[in-house]
């Protein structure tokens, strides 16, 4: 059953990004990784398809792109060039204090206002910036791809 219902996610999910022009979507190679890892379980620590935290995760998919990141969802808020929310471009990590403490959540921004992430109840999915959450969390954006990779790995393809 459970593999079942994480097929049907995958396809929703790549469904929904294939009619959003603009997004990480059908036919970009991040669309492709991270529709792979929906429904992958959490797991503190993880960075394999075993189970991933939210910055194995991160790095995990931007491994695939020959892209290193740091270890830690606040080592990763260092990396690359700050982002308006207002900018965000598929790719972009974005990061959250779900904490108190500062960055300790990080997920990849995927279009239409939407991030992938390792969530500890949900394990990897797709969630709006704009849920109640996560907006209220919200702590920036960061740029990790030059403009050349972005279009070789998550701009749309027609």
């Amino acid at each position: 059953m459970r593999k079942l219902s994480l097929g049907f996610l995958a396809f929703s999910f790549a469904f929904l990004l294939a009619f959003q022009a603009g997004t990480a979507s059908a036919g970009s190679k991040l669309n492709d990784e991270v529709t792979d890892l929906i429904g992958v379980d959490y797991q503190y620590g993880g960075t394999t398809t075993s189970g991933f935290d939210c910055s194995g995760f991160t790095s995990y998919v931007f491994k695939k792109f020959e892209i290193k990141l740091p270890r830690s969802s606040k080592d990763q808020f260092e990396t690359g060039t700050e982002v308006e929310q207002s900018d965000l471009r598929p790719g972009d990590l974005v990061f959250f204090n779900t904490n108190g403490k500062g960055v300790s959540h990080v997920g990849v921004y995927v279009g239409n206002n939407k991030f992938a992430h390792a969530s500890t109840s949900k394990g990897v999915t797709v969630t709006d910036l704009d849920e109640s959450y996560y907006a209220k969390r919200y702590l920036g954006a960061r740029r990790v791809l030059d403009d050349a990779t972005y279009e070789a790995v998550a701009a749309y393809k027609a």
